[in-house]
């Protein structure tokens, strides 16, 4: 009966590293991206980016939705003579994979965008929270396509993530352009110089979290933070700049001014974030969340 214990014990623990082990070679392989390829990828989507504000007007000047189609009245309020997110909770709550960017490039971004906005948008503009920056990159579950999930699941995804963390490499990245979007928010589009492209981190991240949506809410390629939302029309402005293509070609004028100060920043990437949203866009609204920060582990040779 012991000799059958022991027998049955070693072949649990075969199976559990054969597992691991399958699991970590998955990770490994999952997509093999050429750079170029990738890169050529988010400039088509950037330069589709930057034209949707003449192709579809300004819609944020009329209310508008945000990307994920959420109306931006039923987000943010003026309360004291501030812009106040309006705080909802996420039930359940989104479960969100990003890449982190350190205060040490966030800071001097954030400052350069209030100092060209906030004098023409002050009281009608939400600034990103500057130790907030972030890239998303993949959902286990989110507000469109919601997967509910135990204490012991998310455990179990956030260890998976961190898995995903150990074989990437830290990413050094540098700002392609800002975009202003017809729905208001000020972009920044980043390239890939070395490092683990995002086509790769989403699918293994795919691998490790084979439960989530199957539709994820951007483009496998993009690598973008939001700076700013605009949400309502720009004072001190000239009286002969009153018309709808007068103030279109106002809003190219100060994103031209931003470009010009901060288009090709470079910053280094080195942390993969699990997060628990629990009120709905935490991470963008300064809302309620539980964070856990892995750190990339490849060693480049």
């Amino acid at each position: 009966m012991a000799i059958r214990a022991r027998t049955g014990t070693l072949i649990w623990l075969i199976s559990t590293f054969l597992f691991y082990l399958g699991f970590r070679m998955a990770l490994l392989n999952s997509s093999n991206n050429p750079p170029s390829a990738s890169s050529e990828r988010r400039s088509r989507l950037y330069d589709k980016m930057a034209k949707d504000l003449d192709e579809n007007g300004a819609a944020f000047l009329k209310g508008g939705e945000t990307s994920q189609s959420l109306s931006l009245s039923d987000l943010f309020t003026l309360k004291d003579g501030a812009v106040t997110p309006i705080l909802k909770a996420a039930d359940p709550p989104v479960r969100a994979n990003v890449l982190y960017l350190s205060p040490e490039y966030s800071l001097p971004i954030s400052e350069t965008v209030k100092g060209i906005f906030l004098p023409y948008f002050d009281k009608v503009i939400w600034f990103q929270n500057s130790s907030l920056y972030h890239f998303s990159m993949f959902h286990a579950s989110h507000h469109i396509s919601p997967v509910p999930a135990t204490e012991n699941e998310i455990e179990a995804e956030a260890n998976a993530v961190k898995s995903v963390a150990d074989v990437i490499c830290s990413l050094k990245i540098v700002l392609d352009r800002v975009v202003l979007t017809s729905t208001g928010v000020l972009l920044g589009c980043w390239q890939v110089i070395s490092g683990t492209d995002p086509i790769d981190i989403r699918a293994k991240l795919r691998t490790a979290l084979p439960h989530a949506p199957e539709k994820q809410l951007y483009d496998a390629a993009m690598l973008h933070t939001s700076f700013a939302r605009l949400l309502g029309q720009p004072k001190n402005l000239p009286e002969t700049m009153q018309s709808t293509s007068d103030q279109l070609q106002f809003f190219h004028e100060l994103v031209n001014r931003l470009n010009n100060q901060i288009r090709g920043f470079e910053a280094t990437v080195s942390e993969l974030w699990y997060v628990e949203e629990f009120d709905m866009l935490a991470l963008a609204l300064n809302g309620k969340m539980k964070v856990r920060q892995f750190n990339m582990g490849c060693s480049k040779t």
